[in-house]
């Protein structure tokens, strides 16, 4: 049988929202909180950092229905991965989702900020990988956050290595806000348009 593609009108739509943000979308009595929304405890180790950003489309306007999720290692370097042969740190869940507000279109995760991940012979540099799905993104894009402060580590990162235009390096470095604090907008198309990757 042929394979059918996607069509324009397939797109996630609003059942993505109602999913898998229910409290977010009105819908109180699945979960006493929407899964990912806390990423930390009290007792988490690490550096506690703040990440937020807007999401823009092609024409510079802010992306209102979208979702965002992160993945990222602890502040070992470690994700928490079910069959982890490491002990990941204690509290730390390594997995958010959030609707971006419906108002303002920002986005935002409280978290602590994660170590260099072992990868072959060397390490990646400290990153958050981010996965954004809306109306009109069926296939979710994958994107990754890195650390302004890291630069001697983004040198020998493997993933970054493989960015043919190293100018565009630049669309996956956060900005540094107050102490703590990151802002990373995400350009969905256009000069400014993020690096996304294929997963």
């Amino acid at each position: 049988m042929e394979k059918l593609c996607e069509t324009a009108s397939q797109t996630a739509g609003p059942y993505v929202h109602i999913g898998c943000v229910p409290n977010f979308s009105g819908i109180s009595d699945v979960y006493a909180q929407d899964l990912g929304s806390i990423m930390i405890t009290d007792k988490t180790p690490g550096d506690r950092i703040t990440i937020a950003g807007k999401i823009f489309d092609g024409v510079s306007s802010v992306v209102k229905d979208a979702m965002v999720e992160i993945w990222q290692a602890d502040s070992k370097g470690i994700y928490p991965a079910p069959g982890s042969s490491s002990t990941p740190d204690q509290g730390f869940t390594g997995w958010g989702r959030r609707a971006v507000d419906p108002e303002s279109g920002e986005w935002r995760f409280d978290t602590i900020k994660p170590g260099r991940v072992a990868h072959g012979n060397g390490f990646m540099a400290p990153h958050i990988t981010m996965w954004i799905v809306a109306r009109g993104i069926n296939i979710g894009l994958h994107t990754r956050l890195y650390f302004p402060e890291e630069a001697v580590a983004h040198a020998t990162d493997p993933v970054l290595a493989r960015i043919e235009h190293k100018d565009r390096v630049q669309t996956l470095i956060a900005l540094p806000k107050a102490s703590g604090s990151y802002r990373f907008n995400i350009h969905l198309q256009g000069p400014k348009e993020t690096v996304f990757f294929d997963v």
